[in-house]
């Protein structure tokens, strides 16, 4: 069906017109339908009206104030069309909310009508590390500038993605010189609240930070080692699954997902056996959910957890032998947010089998158990100090206990090292709320030999 230009034409400058209280203006060609058909009997009397202007008798024409009108009208409508052409091709800025388990910025697709959304965030940050003399490896880091991109394809079907740059550039093939990486990219399919399908590279529904990790909207310039080490923060997967809500207050998210690949685990835990959806190894499967509680009547407070169990031994040889190498990780956490007060809290234990044949083929002591927590809470202080400002400005302390090798398989010795306690504290400072500026100090302890504490300096922001 042909759309008549003058038809659409007349049917906007109709809404154009109409007073502070009436529709909208139309952010859809659904909208603009709806639009059309509803004042499609003003429309031919406008251009009627038009017709007679040009062609009736001195005497009979209308006054030249309604032609004026009516020409006024039609300059302001021309004006209008092109900037309608314009937000529909790139939409209006809107306030950033976070929806289903994701970071605000990552959640802009979730809001516009149809079409393209576009968000982003980077972060960059100076290291200097404290005592350790003869050598110093103080740095200073574009760690990463990420750039999300989202298409709403329908109401029912959408597509999202994180595109990630770490470290300003892809240096020769070095992961730590820099690289590019899609960290997810993903189809929803929106059924009913209740139930709802999602298929791609997933990002894992585990812990805080692996799905909410845009710098600020978590404490200090480092994430939390817990959810780097233990949880392998950012941990994403080849995968497919379903996300909803059984009620308003308790959310879950269950996949099914490629296995872990355990010739990546070492005596740091399992961080290197992701498959990250480059060529995984998908000859076992993992399979992991997550379930979040918000009740109405304890505002600001969110509590959860989480589980993950799979075989990473994807039919490969380990010293000679063939094993499933059965994989476990589970997590709890809670937070609570009221005011100007910021709490978190989280642990995570997790349990590899056949520890000691993975050990045997890698030369070192892998745990055939691991674990690690944190508590954090943190104040904003200017409200205190001013009332009614925008601005936020939050000193907040961490500790934070983890072993990677919590239990060593029989026959092999533990890497006391990897047992290590954090004790930090620093300061947030938020200028608007999408830009952060932050500074901490960490006191790391090793049950066994050293490791150096650090002063972090950086900034983030979100689009």
């Amino acid at each position: 069906m042909q759309i008549n230009k003058s038809a659409v034409l007349g049917a906007i400058l109709v809404t154009l017109n109409t007073s502070a209280n009436a529709l909208e203006k139309p952010q859809t060609m659904d909208d603009m339908w709806k639009i059309i058909q509803a004042q499609q009997k003003q429309i031919d009397e406008m251009k009627a009206e038009r017709v007679t202007v040009a062609t009736a008798a001195p005497a009979s024409k209308p006054p030249v104030e309604d032609v004026k009108k009516l020409e006024r009208k039609t300059d302001v409508l021309t004006q209008e069309v092109e900037k309608l052409r314009t937000n529909l091709a790139i939409p209006e800025e809107k306030a950033l909310k976070s929806a289903y388990g994701l970071g605000p910025a990552a959640s802009k697709v979730y809001q516009v009508g149809k079409g393209l959304s576009i968000g982003g965030y980077g972060e960059g940050h100076y290291q200097a590390e404290v005592g350790n003399k003869g050598d110093s490896k103080d740095s200073a880091d574009m760690e990463r500038l990420v750039l999300y991109t989202g298409y709403k394809f329908t109401d029912n079907i959408l597509f999202n993605s994180e595109l990630e740059f770490e470290h300003a550039t892809t240096g020769e093939g070095s992961e730590s010189k820099g690289e590019v990486s899609v960290e997810f990219a993903s189809l929803d399919f929106f059924i009913n609240p209740l139930v709802n399908a999602r298929a791609g590279l997933l990002l894992m529904p585990m812990g805080f930070i692996n799905r909410i990790h845009e710098p600020v909207f978590y404490f200090g310039n480092h994430r939390p080692e817990t959810e780097r080490w233990i949880i392998p923060s950012t941990w994403r997967e080849m995968g497919v699954g379903l996300f909803g809500s059984i009620t308003p207050e308790l959310s879950y998210t269950t996949y099914i997902v490629n296995g872990l690949d355990a010739t990546g685990f070492s005596s740091d835990g399992i961080r290197e056996g992701r498959g990250g959806g480059s060529n995984a190894k998908a000859e076992n499967f993992g399979y992991v959910a997550q379930m979040d509680y918000t009740p109405k009547a304890l505002s600001g407070v969110t509590a959860g957890g989480s589980a993950y169990a799979g075989n990473a031994g994807q039919n490969q040889v380990y010293d000679g032998f063939k094993a499933d190498i059965l994989t476990q990780l589970y997590e709890g956490h809670i937070q609570w947010k009221y005011r100007g007060l910021e709490f978190r809290s989280l642990g995570a234990w997790g349990h590899i089998n056949d520890a000691s044949l993975l050990s045997a083929a890698k030369g070192e002591t892998i745990g055939s158990s691991n674990y690690g927590w944190y508590t954090e809470v943190g104040y904003d202080v200017l409200p205190l100090l001013f009332k009614n400002t925008s601005q936020y400005l939050a000193p907040f302390v961490r500790y934070e206990h983890l072993d990677t090798i919590a239990k060593a398989p029989n026959g092999f010795e533990d890497n006391k090292n990897k047992d290590r306690q954090i004790y930090q504290i620093g300061l947030q400072y938020k200028p608007i709320p999408n830009v952060v500026i932050k500074a901490d100090y960490r006191n790391i302890t090793a049950k066994q030999g050293t490791a150096p504490d650090d002063f972090n300096l950086g900034f983030g922001f979100i689009f």
